[in-house]
C-alpha cells in the first residue's frame, strides 16, 4: 500500500476467455493512467500474455489450471506461488470457482480481494423467453471498473487510450503480401452457431469487397477445420488471404492492429481489434449488445443486430448457446449488403 492505503501491487485474475481477457485492457490502461504507482500481475493462461504485451508495468503469471493448478492442491500451489510476489489486493474480475478458492486463500494473509458483480440478475431477466427487461445494461468494461473502485482506485473509461499500431514481422509480411489496398479483417467464426453468420452470406459479403478490386480481405479463425473453411474461400477469390493456423498470437496481434477495419461476430477477435482503436463492425445473432459485451469504443451503427420483431426471444442467453426451435436463420435476418454497405462506409470515409 501507498501512504494513502491504495494498493500498489494488484493482482487481476481473468483466465479465460479470449474476447473477455482482451476486454480487461482498456480498464487496465486507464488504471495505469491515473495511478503511475500502480502496476499488475495478470493472473491468466499463458497463451494470452502477448495481448497484455504493450501495458507497461503489467507482467502476467500463468495459470496452469489443466496441470499443476488443477484442484484444491493445485491451487493451493498457485497461491503459495502468488503470495510470494507480495499483492496489496487482488481485482477479481472472473468470479469463479477457482477464484472463489483462492479467495478463501487470501483471506488467510488478510489481502483484500473484490470479486466483479456479473449482473446474473439483470441478464436473467433480459434473457428469459417472457416478461424480458429489455435494456442496455452495465458493459463488462464498466463492471471490471468497478472492481477497481471498490479497491480504492476509481477511473473514467474515456481516459483510456488505444494500444499503438505494430510493427509487422517478417512472417507476418510473408503470410500477407503488403500493398497498398486497404486491409478488412473478418473472423467469420463463433463459439455457437446462433452467433455465427451463414457463411453463404459471409461469401457474399466478401465478394462484393473482392470485386471493387480496392480492399484486401485477411480472413482470420481458429481450429483445423476452420481453416481448411477459409482456405476454400480464398481459392474463389483474388483479393482473400486466409491467414488461420499460419500466425501465432503475437503476430496476429501485430496483423489485428495495422487492419483498417474488422468485421467479427460476437467474439474475440472483434475485442482484440477493439483495444488497437480500430474500427470494428460486429453481427449479433442470438445475443445482444444490451448484455455488456459489445467492442470497447465502438459506435451504435457498428453493431448490427438479428430482428426483434421476427426474433423476439432475442437474446435467449448472454453467451449465445441456446438456439431456439424456429431461430436457425436468425443470423439470416442481417442482410449481407447492410454489412457491405457499413464496411465501405468506414473504408471510405
Amino acid at each position: 500500500m501507498d501512504k494513502k492505503g491504495k494498493p500498489v501491487h494488484i493482482l487481476v485474475i481473468r483466465l479465460s476467455a479470449m474476447g473477455d481477457v482482451a476486454m480487461t485492457i482498456p480498464v487496465l490502461d486507464a488504471v495505469l493512467e491515473a495511478y503511475p504507482e500502480v502496476r499488475f500481475t495478470v493472473l491468466t493462461k499463458k497463451h494470452f500474455a502477448p495481448i497484455f504485451s504493450q501495458l507497461d508495468r503489467v507482467s502476467v503469471h500463468p495459470a496452469e489450471v489443466k496441470i499443476k493448478h488443477k484442484g484444491l492442491i493445485g491451487l493451493w500451489r498457485l497461491y503459495k506461488e502468488l503470495s510470494k510476489l507480495k499483492f496489496d489486493a487482488v481485482a477479481d474480475l472472473h468470479n469463479v470457482l477457482r477464484s472463489r478458492i483462492l479467495k478463501k486463500y487470501f483471506a488467510l494473509d488478510g489481502v483484500p480481494f473484490v470479486q466483479i458483480d456479473k449482473g446474473r440478475k439483470e441478464k436473467k431477466a433480459l434473457t428469459r423467453p417472457s416478461n424480458k427487461t429489455f435494456h442496455q445494461l452495465r458493459t463488462t468494461h464498466q463492471r471490471y471498473a468497478y472492481v477497481f473502485s471498490e479497491l480504492g482506485c476509481p477511473i473514467s473509461l474515456e481516459d483510456s487510450k488505444s494500444l499503438v499500431r505494430l510493427q509487422l514481422s517478417k512472417n507476418v509480411v510473408k503470410a500477407v503480401t503488403q500493398d497498398a489496398k486497404k486491409w478488412v479483417g473478418i473472423a467469420p467464426f463463433a463459439a455457437h452457431e446462433g452467433k455465427m453468420y451463414p457463411l453463404k452470406r459471409m461469401r457474399e459479403v466478401i465478394e462484393t469487397l473482392n470485386n471493387t478490386n480496392k480492399y484486401k480481405i485477411l480472413l482470420f479463425g481458429g481450429g483445423a477445420s476452420e481453416a481448411a473453411e477459409l482456405s476454400a474461400i480464398e481459392a474463389s477469390y483474388n483479393n482473400v488471404q486466409n491467414v488461420a493456423g499460419k500466425l501465432n498470437l503475437t503476430e496476429e496481434l501485430e496483423l489485428i492492429s495495422n487492419l483498417d477495419v474488422m468485421l467479427s461476430m460476437d467474439s474475440g477477435n472483434g475485442h482484440l481489434a477493439a483495444n488497437y482503436g480500430i474500427p470494428v463492425v460486429t453481427l449479433w445473432g442470438v445475443t445482444h449488445p444490451f448484455a455488456g459485451f459489445a467492442p470497447f469504443g465502438q459506435p451504435k451503427e457498428n453493431v448490427l443486430v438479428s430482428d426483434r420483431n421476427r426474433f423476439p426471444l432475442v437474446p435467449t442467453s448472454v453467451y449465445g448457446n441456446k438456439l431456439p426451435k424456429g431461430y436457425e436463420s436468425v443470423m439470416e435476418s442481417i442482410p449481407s449488403q447492410q454489412v457491405v454497405d457499413r464496411l465501405i462506409n468506414i473504408l471510405e470515409n
